[in-house]
């Protein structure tokens, strides 16, 4: 190799043009995640958009933390009653085993599931088994006869093969019940 200044100065101003433009796209993509308030906003200078993504990402975190502890407390509260129910009677022979149907119409699920006042922590299950597998909770709802919890769950099913999501999801959440009815 040559020892030409003015060569390896193009080389270094080249990869340093090479940088900056990566640098660029990389803070465009950062800046095209982050929501913003209103599109009419004049233009973020640089250290603002990063100011503003880093605010973001500490408020997902903080709300992430919050949402955790909000499903730990109630996860721990509804499986607690639902095992001393379990022990003051002895048995869980007086208490309603749950059942579930599922039906399909298009894309589009309904998942209604019958349980006792002591399975509440079951329709947390059922939401997270369709969470899982991709579904998007359109509406979800309850209503209480006696002893006797009915819920009623819409969801949407992704698009990309709605049948088998379905059956797969419809699959999943019967053996879930038949799994906690085995205990």
């Amino acid at each position: 190799m040559e020892n030409n200044p003015s060569s390896s100065r193009t080389d270094r101003k080249t990869a340093e043009r090479n940088r900056r433009n990566q640098m660029k796209a990389l803070y465009s993509q950062l800046n095209s995640l982050v929501p913003h308030q209103n599109s009419r906003e004049p233009v973020l200078s640089l250290p603002d958009q990063l100011n503003e993504a880093a605010s973001y990402i500490k408020r997902l975190q903080t709300n992430l933390e919050k949402m955790k502890e909000k499903k730990d407390s109630l996860m721990g509260v509804e499986r607690t009653n639902y095992a001393s129910m379990a022990s003051c009677n002895g048995t869980t022979t007086g208490l309603r085993p749950p059942q579930i149907e599922v039906r399909e119409m298009g894309s589009t699920l309904e998942v209604v599931l019958i349980t006792g006042l002591d399975s509440q922590f079951m329709f947390n299950e059922t939401i997270r088994v369709l969470h899982e597998e991709g579904a998007e909770i359109i509406n979800a709802s309850f209503s209480v006869v006696e002893d006797t919890v009915f819920h009623t769950i819409h969801s949407k099913v992704e698009d990309s093969a709605p049948s088998n999501g379905a059956a797969r999801i419809s699959q999943r959440l019967k053996k879930f019940v038949q799994d906690d009815c085995a205990f």
